[in-house]
């Protein structure tokens, strides 16, 4: 390949922004809209390659923050980079770090040089700017590598406090809902000269393509400003980030239809940590390609199942004697075994009381089940989403997909498009 990254539209949808297509990068080829199972440590935990593989997962996502804490990007670089390190031969992509800014915010500080860390793993002070980003990424060697970024919270971060303090907390509220205007204005603005940065400290842009994040929480003037910002740097492809966290369903769509469009369309759209079924399909219906998110493999850690027509809290006592399968639309090994190879009596499914025993029990088998239940789910979503593209089907994939048909509300037919 001459480019890090190419992006091919092999279809778009007749009645909404959405577009189906496949991605080339050096490792392989991934088509979109894309589902990207989160291997923060270098792992999806608890699942080998190859099971993860077979739910239908074509890429991978890494964390630069843990990885860059344990083992170390030198170490992993030395072990054949990220893909032989895991041994995952296809398409990975690395987040910068920037999601800790939000979501360590107690043990980081931040200003425009970069953030400073507290590690985790031995309370050692880590520093990373977007030079070091980079760095670390290049080492790494994901074949798409995310811009350090500035993620704010989308909305303000006390405005549960407000509900309850409205009586007598007027004025101080006015004034936090100043002080965070002014955040969201820093971190666009920082965001944006952050990625001129990153842009030149990448080293290796033959083979790693590098994307842009736009911010600018639920403003939607500021996601204007800030996709400008990002865009006015060529790049093989762009996020939105700033999203799902914090805000509602109906925030969440409103920000993603707004900023999706103004993302370049000859290029794939990244909608990072989202989500619930029925956000991704809104955004796909907006014209976002990929997405990646802990919920399947966190909560399938957690006796959580996800399932075409709603969720499933496995310890529940509900469960303790259903003979039914977690899923009967589900192709998954604990759903299907016998597609798996998987010989059980009268080829029959685990049922969910058996699946519940195994986390009451405290056994490993339960969590790693209901995670290749999960992921599999997720891909199966994506696989009907696809098809609903190609066939502009979005009233049968309702029907097939209850659990995400929130999603399916009004989306214009983008004319540019």
């Amino acid at each position: 390949m001459n480019a890090p990254l190419a992006f091919e539209i092999l279809c778009r949808c007749g009645s909404t922004r959405a577009r189906v297509g496949r991605v080339k990068t050096a490792h392989g080829e991934f088509d979109t809209p894309a589902f990207m199972p989160v291997g923060t440590q270098g792992t999806i935990k608890g699942l080998l390659p190859p099971l993860v593989a077979a739910t239908g997962a074509q890429i991978v996502l890494g964390n630069t923050y843990h990885l860059l804490l344990r083992p170390g990007p030198e170490t992993v670089s030395k072990l054949g980079g990220l893909h032989g390190f895991m041994g995952w031969d296809g398409p990975i992509l690395t987040d910068s770090g920037g999601y800790q800014v939000y979501s360590l915010d107690d043990i980081s500080s931040l200003d425009d040089d970069g953030v400073t860390f507290r590690s985790v793993v031995d309370g050692s002070e880590v520093v990373l700017t977007p030079e070091r980003a980079i760095e670390v990424q290049n080492l790494l060697g994901a074949d798409i590598i995310m811009a350090l970024d500035d993620c704010p919270p989308s909305v303000d971060p006390q405005a549960a406090q407000r509900a309850a303090e409205r009586v007598s907390a007027r004025r101080s509220a006015a004034r936090r809902v100043r002080d965070h205007s002014k955040r969201l204005d820093e971190a666009m603005d920082r965001t944006a000269r952050w990625l001129d940065r990153c842009a030149r400290a990448h080293a290796r842009r033959s083979e790693q393509a590098l994307f842009g994040i736009v911010q600018g929480g639920a403003d939607l003037d500021r996601r204007d400003r800030s996709a400008s910002q990002v865009c006015a740097i060529d790049l093989p492809g762009y996020a939105i980030g700033g999203v799902a966290v914090g805000e509602g369903f109906e925030e969440i769509v409103r920000v993603v239809r707004h900023t999706a469009p103004l993302l370049p369309e000859a290029r794939p759209r990244y909608l990072m940590g989202v989500g619930y079924e029925r956000d991704i399909v809104a955004a796909v219906r907006a014209g976002v390609d990929m997405f990646d998110c802990v919920l399947p493999t966190r909560n399938g850690r957690n006796a959580f199942a996800f399932t075409t027509t709603g969720s499933l809290r496995l310890r529940n006592a509900q469960f303790a004697q259903d003979s039914a399968p977690l899923d009967e639309a589900c192709d998954c090994p604990a759903c299907s075994p016998a597609r798996h190879a998987w010989r059980t009596p009268e080829g029959r499914p685990l049922s969910r009381a058996y699946l519940r025993h195994l986390f009451m029990a405290g056994e490993m088998l339960g969590p790693i089940l209901t995670s290749l239940h999960n992921l599999r789910h997720f891909q199966r979503l994506m696989l009907d989403i696809r098809r609903a593209i190609r066939e502009d089907g979005w009233a049968e994939f309702g029907r097939r997909w209850p659990s995400a048909a929130q999603g399916l509300g009004e989306q214009p037919r983008d004319p540019a498009a």
